[in-house]
C-alpha cells in the first residue's frame, strides 16, 4: 500500500508542475484594450464639444497629397491634414505634469503597429508613431480629459489605426502650445498652417485691397490639386501638393446665401475652350487673356450629413454663381484633373477674435470633411 498515492494527491501533483512549467513560459504582451470611440462623430459636431475620446476622420486616401498632424497642447487635439486640407481632428491626451510632452516640430521616425513599452512594464501602444528616440510617440491611449501620459500623445484607438494607416515615415507633427507657438498653431483651422514639407508655420498674407487675385512665382508643377471656397471671405485658395499656389476674390451671384459645407470632385476634363491654353505672363495684365479654358464637370461628394449628393452631377448653373477674375483661371483650370477637389463653406478661412468657427472636409474619393473648428483666440499658458 505504501508504494501507491492517492487518488486525490495525483491531480495536485500534475496540477503544481503544470504551474511551475507555465511560469517558465514567457509571459506574453499583455492584451491592449480599447480607447475611445469606435466610431467618426457627425462632421456637424463642434470640435470644442467633442468628449474625451471622440475623433472625426475623413482622410483615407493616399493619393491625395502630403500628410502633416498639428497636435494642440492647449486645446488637447490633433489636427490632421492632406493637402494643405484638414481630413482629421481628434482629442489627445499629452504628458502629465513632470513628463510634459515636448513642443517643436517632428518627424516619424518608426512605425510599429503593435508597440510595448520598453520602459513601462511592457504597456500597450497600438498603432505606435515615433517622434523621438528617447520615448515620445503618437499612440493609442488613455484619454481621461486632460493631460496624463508620460510623454506621448495618446489618440482614441481606431483614430490612431486611421492615421497610421494613412501616414508615411517622415510625416511632419508639429506639436504647439499657447505661448510658444503662433495662434495659427495652437488653434488651427481648415487649411494647414504648416508646410507639411518642412513644418514652419506658414503665414499666408491676404490680399491687398484692390488687389484681385494672385499665383506663385514659382508654384509646384507636380501633386494634387485642392482648393477651399469661403463664401463669407469670399475668397478661394487653391493648393497644390500642400502649398498655397493662389488665392482670388470671388463673386457669388447669391452672396446672402448660406450653402453650408459642400465637397465637389473633377468628374471630367473642360468643355469648350481648350484647357492647354497657357496663363498669362508676368508682362500680361489681369484683364481678360485671348482665350481661357472652360470650366470642367464636377460631381458632389458625399460629405457626412450629405450624403445624399454622392455621385450627383453639379449643374452648370450653380457652377456659375461663382465669378473668378478670368486672368486667375487661366492659371487656375488648366490644372483642374479628374481628382481634384473643391471645399466650399460659409465660414471665413482665418482665425478671428470673434469666436466663431470654422469646417474643414470630409469626402471619398480625395478625402475631404467639413467640420466646425473652434477659432477663438485663447491667451496664456497650456
Amino acid at each position: 500500500m505504501g508504494r501507491y498515492r492517492s487518488a486525490a494527491a495525483l491531480p495536485r501533483r500534475i496540477t503544481a508542475g503544470l504551474l511551475v512549467a507555465l511560469l517558465a513560459l514567457p509571459l506574453p504582451s499583455l492584451a491592449a484594450p480599447f480607447w475611445g470611440e469606435r466610431q467618426s462623430s457627425p462632421v456637424d459636431t463642434p470640435l470644442d464639444a467633442l468628449p474625451p475620446g471622440a475623433w472625426i476622420w475623413g482622410g483615407d486616401d493616399e493619393r491625395g497629397g502630403p500628410m502633416a498632424v498639428v497636435v494642440s497642447l492647449t486645446e488637447q487635439r490633433a489636427y490632421v491634414y492632406r493637402n494643405g486640407v484638414l481630413i482629421g481632428v481628434s482629442t489627445i491626451s499629452s504628458g502629465r505634469p513632470g513628463y510634459d510632452t515636448p513642443t517643436g516640430v517632428f518627424t516619424v521616425l518608426q512605425k510599429d503597429r503593435d508597440h510595448h513599452s520598453n520602459l513601462y512594464n511592457d504597456a500597450p501602444m497600438p498603432f505606435q508613431q515615433r517622434l523621438t528616440w528617447d520615448g515620445i510617440a503618437l499612440h493609442a491611449g488613455g484619454l481621461p480629459g486632460y493631460p496624463e501620459s508620460h510623454g506621448c500623445v495618446h489618440l482614441p484607438s481606431e483614430f490612431a489605426r486611421h492615421l497610421f494607416d494613412a501616414s508615411n515615415l517622415g510625416m511632419t507633427v508639429v506639436v504647439a502650445k499657447a505661448g510658444e507657438a503662433p495662434v495659427s498653431l495652437v488653434h488651427p483651422g481648415p487649411a494647414s498652417p504648416i508646410d507639411p514639407h518642412t513644418g514652419a508655420d506658414i503665414d499666408s498674407p491676404p490680399l491687398a485691397n484692390g488687389q484681385p487675385w494672385a499665383w506663385a512665382l514659382s508654384p509646384p508643377t507636380e501633386g494634387p490639386i485642392s482648393m477651399i471656397l469661403s463664401r463669407s471671405d469670399r475668397m478661394l485658395v487653391v493648393y497644390r501638393n500642400g502649398i498655397e499656389i493662389g488665392r482670388s476674390r470671388v463673386e457669388l451671384a447669391r452672396p446672402d446665401e448660406h450653402g453650408g459645407t459642400r465637397a465637389y470632385i473633377v468628374e471630367g476634363g473642360a468643355t469648350g475652350a481648350s484647357a492647354s491654353t497657357a496663363p498669362p505672363t508676368a508682362t500680361q495684365t489681369s484683364t481678360t487673356p485671348a482665350s481661357t479654358p472652360a470650366m470642367p464637370s464636377w460631381i458632389a461628394i458625399g460629405v457626412p450629413g450629405a450624403e445624399q449628393h454622392a455621385g450627383q452631377r453639379v449643374p452648370a448653373s450653380v457652377v456659375n454663381q461663382v465669378s473668378l477674375p478670368d486672368a486667375f483661371k487661366a492659371h487656375l483650370l488648366p490644372l483642374l484633373v479628374p481628382g481634384s477637389v473643391l471645399v466650399a463653406t460659409d465660414a471665413p478661412l482665418s482665425a478671428r477674435g470673434s469666436g466663431e468657427h470654422l469646417r474643414v472636409i470630409d469626402s471619398v474619393g480625395p478625402r475631404g470633411w467639413l467640420d466646425e473648428v473652434d477659432t477663438a483666440r485663447h491667451l496664456g499658458g497650456g
